[in-house]
């Protein structure tokens, strides 16, 4: 699976130590140990390596012994991902898979139940919370967290990136999202009814091939292999999307026209497309699916009109591109997201 290596802001590093501080601990000595100067924490902009912020993980688990940073009333004590990586390794798919994990981290967390939900096409990990658990109501990160560990395995248990359609948080919007729409999607709604990331369910019948050396591999280098891998901002497939959305898909250009653009011939720029695992007709695809999806979270209801300023052909063109991406139609999507 081709990765973009990339950075991660100071103010995730200031989310996940939050818990530590709140209980008047000094976490200098965790951020040394980590790569990472304290005095960071007082330059918001500053960015830290995906390596930085995975050793942190590990020492802050291991000093606290909880692998969910102290977000949740109870502990989730350190082993407990490795075990559940170990129990998801076994099942035959990846549905079996994830609900197997989410049961016991059900299980592990006091008035937190993460589940998978089916709805026609498209597939949720709804986060249900009790009445009891303060710090996780109140901050977007612990979803974002909880998240970041499941879907990074199930990555990994399936040998593929599987694509998030969108990310409704309960919880409000925090002062610092970008690196969330990095690590998920650009797709991502705050003050929600409910928590839920959203995928295609078709996913989840992918099947579970995993050996033990390469389960062995994986908790050995983790976290850093359940890190929702970051994108480069700078690369060549971030930025011919960047330009995408800055003009009306009927005027897109052509290979050659996009490649004269970057000042490269078309060959370079498929070679290196090829080499991030993307394609120039894949990058228009994703900025169309996330066009439509911000329109449909918007309230638009008019999907003829929306194919035409999508650049489809026709509506028929829109609604078949539209179900490949989330497994639904424009129509089941729209009243999922207004259902109560």
């Amino acid at each position: 699976m081709q990765t973009d290596k990339g950075t991660i802001s100071i103010r995730l590093v200031t989310e996940a130590i939050y818990e530590l501080q709140r209980g008047g601990a000094d976490a200098s000595q965790l951020l040394e140990q980590s790569g990472i100067a304290p005095a960071l924490l007082a330059k918001p902009y500053a960015r830290v390596t995906c390596e930085q912020y995975a050793q942190l993980w590990l020492g802050l688990a291991q000093h606290m012994d909880d692998e969910f940073f102290g977000l949740n009333a109870r502990r989730m004590k350190v082993g407990s991902f490795a075990f559940m990586a170990r129990t998801a390794s076994k099942e035959p798919s990846l549905e079996h898979a994830l609900r197997g994990a989410l049961r016991f981290l059900g299980l592990v967390f006091e008035d937190l139940s993460p589940r998978l939900v089916r709805t026609g096409g498209m597939a949720e990990i709804v986060i249900e919370q009790g009445a009891g658990s303060v710090s996780t109501r109140a901050r977007a990160f612990a979803d974002f967290t909880l998240w970041m560990m499941v879907h990074g395995l199930a990555c990994w248990l399936v040998g593929r990136r599987i694509p998030i359609i969108a990310i409704d948080v309960l919880r409000p919007q925090p002062d610092y999202i970008e690196d969330y729409r990095v690590m998920f999607s650009d797709n991502l709604r705050f003050n929600r009814p409910h928590s839920r990331l959203l995928f295609n369910a078709q996913w989840l019948e992918l099947p579970i091939r995993r050996s033990a050396d390469e389960l062995k591999e994986f908790l050995r280098a983790a976290p850093q292999g359940i890190l929702v891998k970051y994108r480069d901002s700078q690369s060549h497939a971030a930025r011919i999307k960047t330009y995408l959305r800055g003009i009306k898909p009927e005027r897109w250009p052509d290979i050659e026209a996009i490649s004269a653009h970057f000042y490269m011939a078309p060959s370079t720029l498929r070679r290196k497309l090829s080499q991030q695992g993307q394609s120039y007709q894949s990058l228009k695809d994703h900025v169309r699916r996330d066009m439509a999806i911000s329109r449909l979270d918007q309230g638009e209801i008019n999907f003829n009109e929306l194919a035409f300023e999508l650049g489809f052909a026709d509506a028929s063109a829109f609604y078949k591109a539209f179900k490949k991406w989330t497994g639904s139609t424009p129509g089941q999507y729209h009243a999922m997201m207004y259902r109560p």
